[in-house]
């Protein structure tokens, strides 16, 4: 009888999805829609949101999608993350998109390595061996530039305000091809402990969001607050990190 109870919550549409701020400061979150705020936190170092080590649910679930060896695979908002080093690693190649020049730079310059530079309509791509990283507007993106077979998002979804989550979730239909997968990771605590950056976004929200255009599994729910200093130290007490794998239906 909870299964069904469930199933049947998870088909309620949300046509908005309301901004949660203390005090009521709607401004605190729409803030984070300007990408002058995300440029300044890399030209000012202020990067807590970068993990130093692979995200455990990349490499305990990574193998269920059961992508291609040598597929093209999307991560957006990539900033210098290791996990494009670990997906390499494993035989992908990489296509990255990211706002600040700066990260991409840091990544490359990280690895000991000089990217190949190109403009290709607006965009400033960054190449060399398996890494492709765009630089720009992530919602510029076409699928012709991206060409990938899946997605993996750590950082991406959990960034948006959630004003800006269903334009997200939209784009990414608009990218991926039937069949295509995603490994999505996402937090949720109570938000009456701390503003986002990073969102929460309740396994209800992300149902919601991606029900139109995939197929939405809960791979994993687990305490993520071992690995979390930087949001206890912001307030944070309860820490839900899920993974889920998205399926592009028609």
């Amino acid at each position: 009888q909870k299964s069904k109870t469930m199933a049947k919550r998870l088909t309620v549409k949300t046509v908005a999805l309301p901004i949660e701020c203390r005090n009521g400061e709607r401004g605190f979150a729409e803030q984070h829609m300007n990408p002058t705020f995300w440029l300044e936190r890399w030209q000012k170092n202020e990067i807590g949101f970068h993990a130093k080590d692979v995200q455990p649910a990349l490499e305990k679930h990574w193998a269920e999608l059961r992508v291609p060896k040598g597929a093209r695979v999307l991560v957006p908002l990539c900033g210098k993350s290791l996990d494009m080093v670990w997906l390499a690693d494993a035989g992908y190649n990489i296509v990255g998109a990211e706002l600040s020049e700066l990260a991409v730079d840091a990544f490359f310059s990280e690895r000991g390595l000089v990217p190949v530079v190109r403009n290709v309509d607006g965009f400033t791509v960054k190449l060399s061996g398996p890494y492709e990283l765009w630089c720009g507007d992530f919602f510029a993106l076409k699928r012709e530039h991206v060409n990938a077979a899946a997605v993996y998002d750590r950082a991406a979804l959990v960034a948006m305000p959630p004003e800006m989550q269903p334009k997200y979730a939209g784009k990414l239909a608009e990218l991926m091809p039937f069949q295509s997968q995603t490994l999505l990771i996402s937090l949720d605590y109570n938000t009456s402990e701390m503003q986002g950056p990073p969102f929460a976004i309740p396994r209800l929200t992300v149902q919601t969001l991606f029900e139109d255009g995939f197929n939405v599994t809960l791979l994993e729910a687990r305490d993520g607050m071992t690995k979390s200093e930087h949001l206890a130290k912001r307030g944070v007490t309860r820490l839900e990190e899920a993974a889920y794998v998205l399926r592009r239906r028609p």
